[in-house]
């Protein structure tokens, strides 16, 4: 809808991963990460295509040998969308995927080894303009973390991640990110609270391993929406025991809900009863199916009855109030009645038609501009 984002983001310094900005001013950009084997070009360069159409601004991909660090060169060659790629311990596969055109390297420098395999990283990723991730996850923390506090904790993961930032600190390497990931939501919560006071470095939100896609969406949107609502978040990803293109399209709903960024269509619809003129579930998982593919910001109300139906039908881009038949608002005022057998196609063309018209900047109901929203990446 049209209330105002009153949300003051935290100052961040501003890196660049390929063509996306995260941090500073930019929008908060959208990641996923592929499951495909990595060795198997073809599939993962398929997965990255429905990924970048599903909206995502950035890509993860997993590098754990060599032989999938000269897959990803050949990768690389097929996608257009910057690509993040995930190592762990082994320095030779760092040097050789920034050599291959990595943007960004998901790395932690504790991890690396002797301090001249850090150097030798710290250095290629420098002279190639490339931004690292470091990436502290509760489920992996140092053994000496583990047993100073016992398990787990907010404080052990700041205390991991500070650990990682000393060491590109020495090396006087400042354009990083970080992310502080546990699975339950208030100790990922508390360790990025914490540590966006101590830094000014972008952070990477998520909450990991959160579940499936209903459990791990709910976690998600709870945990993160904390911390975008405090400012505090310059990227997202939403991890998901599903297909990764979810984990976009709920990363795009966490920010749509908090007004932080707007993709796609935002539909706001009522749960439906016995008041309802028309089946309101059937019509709004049609819709939410048929117009998967628009990028444009667009609020679309589907309301099954006349008591809260022209209300949220004027306050939105488009909205049907139900009866019989229907009535249909655009840019808040009546235009047209549609019989309840032909809602889903009627709407989906009008629609169609009022994001063709809004090329230029248009109106909304309130009378206020509404301008054309430029999306990172």
């Amino acid at each position: 809808m049209f209330s105002e984002n009153h949300i003051q983001r935290r100052r961040s310094r501003r890196i660049m991963v390929g063509r996306v900005a995260v941090g500073g001013d930019a929008p908060v950009s959208v990641q996923s990460m592929t499951n495909t084997e990595t060795t198997d070009v073809s599939a993962t360069v398929a997965q990255i295509l429905a990924l970048e159409q599903a909206g995502a601004d950035i890509v993860r991909v997993s590098v754990p040998t060599m032989d999938a660090a000269e897959a990803f060169g050949r990768i690389k060659q097929q996608v257009a969308i910057p690509l993040v790629t995930d190592i762990h311990f082994d320095y030779k596969i760092a040097l050789r995927v920034a050599e291959l055109g990595a943007d960004c390297l998901r790395i932690n420098p504790g991890n690396i080894g002797r301090e001249d395999r850090v150097r030798a990283v710290v250095d290629a990723a420098r002279d190639r303009g490339i931004p690292i991730r470091i990436g502290v996850n509760a489920g992996s923390l140092e053994k000496e973390l583990q047993k100073k506090y016992g398990e787990p904790t907010s404080e052990a993961l700041v205390e991991s991640a500070l650990r990682h930032i000393d060491i590109l600190d020495k090396l006087d390497f400042h354009d990083f990110k970080v992310s502080v990931k546990a699975s339950d939501v208030f100790m990922a919560v508390g360790a990025y609270r914490l540590l966006a006071a101590q830094i000014d470095q972008p952070l990477h939100l998520g909450i990991t391993e959160a579940g499936s896609l209903r459990s791990g969406a709910v976690k998600s949107a709870i945990g993160l929406g904390m911390l975008l609502a405090e400012g505090i978040g310059d990227t997202i990803r939403v991890s998901l025991a599903a297909d990764p293109v979810e984990e976009v399209r709920v990363g795009f709903d966490i920010l749509k809900a908090l007004h932080v960024r707007s993709k796609g269509i935002n539909l706001i619809a009522c749960p439906s009863c016995s008041r309802q003129e028309f089946n309101v579930i059937a019509t709004v998982n049609a819709l939410e199916q048929r117009l998967e593919d628009i990028v444009e910001p667009l609020d679309v109300a589907v309301i099954g009855c006349v008591v809260n139906g022209p209300g949220e039908a004027k306050a939105a881009h488009v909205g049907l109030a139900g009866g019989s038949p229907s009535l249909l608002y655009i840019n808040g005022k009546p235009d047209h009645k549609i019989d309840n057998d032909q809602l889903v196609d009627e709407i989906e063309r009008v629609i169609r038609a009022e994001i063709q018209r809004r090329g230029q900047p248009g109106e909304t109901p309130a009378g206020k501009k509404i301008l054309p929203i430029k999306l990172a990446g």
